[in-house]
């Protein structure tokens, strides 16, 4: 191997490692279990293990957080997707959302999964398992419709 070759290993090498310095915030902050999505909809069982398979480690407080998540520059696009999902739909903060804006995310639940477009494709390339079949689709489309009509029946 040439010197500049080794120098250039030696700089690539150096740079990963102090990059390791730059930690994002890896949070997950308290759930009370009374403003949860499961507290407030009551999903039927089938729902709710769609959405802890498929969608809590984003769209929620408790993420787990893998070990990758802790290497720069893939803890870097970890810390932001789960802080870019949790701003745009938190399960465990459901209470939060008024009644339109649940009828809304509850919509878009059924058209993100029924497009491919959540899960989100790079995270199905780790997690294999939380990919969604034509069957989880269906399921989760037909409760958030479900949910949204009784919502809609709510008195205000």
């Amino acid at each position: 191997m040439g010197k500049p070759v080794k120098s250039l290993l030696i700089v690539l090498v150096v740079a990963f490692l102090a990059i390791q310095v730059v930690r994002p915030a890896r949070t997950n902050p308290p759930v009370d279990s009374s403003r949860t999505i499961h507290s407030q909809l009551q999903p039927p069982p089938e729902v709710a293990r769609i959405l802890e398979r498929s969608c809590i480690d984003c769209h929620t407080n408790q993420t787990r957080w893998p070990w990758y998540s802790n290497v720069a520059p893939v803890s870097w696009l970890v810390a932001n997707d789960v802080s870019e999902a949790r701003e745009k739909m938190n399960l465990s903060e459901w209470a939060k959302y008024e009644r339109k804006d649940a009828e809304e995310l509850l919509e878009e639940i059924c058209e993100e999964t029924s497009k491919g477009g959540m899960p989100l494709p790079s995270y199905l390339l780790i997690h294999r398992n939380s990919k969604l079949s034509p069957q989880d689709v269906r399921t989760l489309c037909e409760w958030s419709k479900a949910a949204r009509e009784r919502l809609a029946m709510e008195p205000r």
